[in-house]
């Protein structure tokens, strides 16, 4: 379904952000795109939805496919168009309006107001909590609560692909448990997903695939069963060591992961 092949990203025609990176996301699979902060995993989503040029950034080299047609200087209207939305980090719901009018927002691309009512009728069956709280003001809602409306108001514009970036960013494990089960129920539906996270623990038991990214590159695939079990994802991603001794992340020195993955 999505296909990226020796992608590279430039800001401002100086700063080399994404270095040829490679990645696939199947029709409903789920995969996970790991990987410290600056690693790129974010500029890699906005290559793939458009909203890189809003931030002066450009696909330079590489191909991005989705079914066959380039998404590559499309903008992001357009690529939603396709099938393609984008849940971007820092909940960022329309704070001044209603639970119900962010979602009446996400399905704007709907034929019709009848079509727009279907779905939302189906976004509150899958997301119940939402229904409850539908004409409560947007702001005042807690940061799953408003995780849990980003993504519901990406489902209002039938999507074949979500790109999901941090859904647990900040969230207490309670609430990392709820969005991940709404998570579950999308991937039930047939929703294909391309989730960045540093939440490897959660993360890893939702997805097929996962990649991991340090420095712009892809360093690690591999099935989720294979990362969960590789060493240096159990060490830097889910805080235990070669023996299964739990660690800080600030006792793993920086080096030690770049010589492993770098060369």
């Amino acid at each position: 379904m999505l296909s990226l092949n020796n992608v590279e990203v430039v800001y401002s025609d100086v700063v080399l952000s994404v270095r040829g990176v490679s990645l696939q996301v199947g029709h409903g699979q789920s995969v996970a795109l790991l990987g410290a902060n600056g690693a790129g995993k974010s500029t890699t989503l906005k290559a793939i939805s458009g909203l890189i040029h809003g931030q002066y950034g450009k696909v330079t080299a590489g191909s991005v496919d989705f079914d066959g047609q380039s998404l590559v200087g499309m903008s992001p209207d357009e690529v939603v168009a396709t099938g393609v939305t984008h849940v971007m980090e820092g909940r960022r719901v329309l704070r001044h309006m209603t639970v119900d009018q962010n979602i009446t927002v996400g399905g704007h691309r709907l034929s019709s107001r009848t079509a727009m009512l279907r779905r939302k009728e189906w976004i509150y069956e899958l997301v119940p909590q939402l229904k409850d709280l539908r004409h409560r003001t947007s702001g005042y809602l807690s940061g799953g609560e408003q995780q849990m409306l980003l993504i519901s108001r990406a489902l209002m514009a039938e999507p074949r692909l979500m790109l999901i970036d941090e859904p647990s960013l900040g969230l207490a494990p309670q609430m990392v448990e709820s969005i991940y089960a709404l998570l579950r129920r999308c991937r039930a539906e047939g929703t294909s997903m391309l989730i960045v996270e540093q939440n490897a623990t959660a993360v890893l038991q939702l997805v097929d695939y996962g990649y991991v990214m340090e420095g712009g590159r892809i360093v690690l695939e591999g099935v989720s069963s294979e990362l969960s079990s590789n060493d240096d994802v159990r060490e830097f991603y889910l805080g235990v060591d070669a023996g299964g001794v739990r660690k800080s992340f600030r006792d793993v020195k920086h080096y030690r992961r770049r010589k492993r993955w770098l060369g």
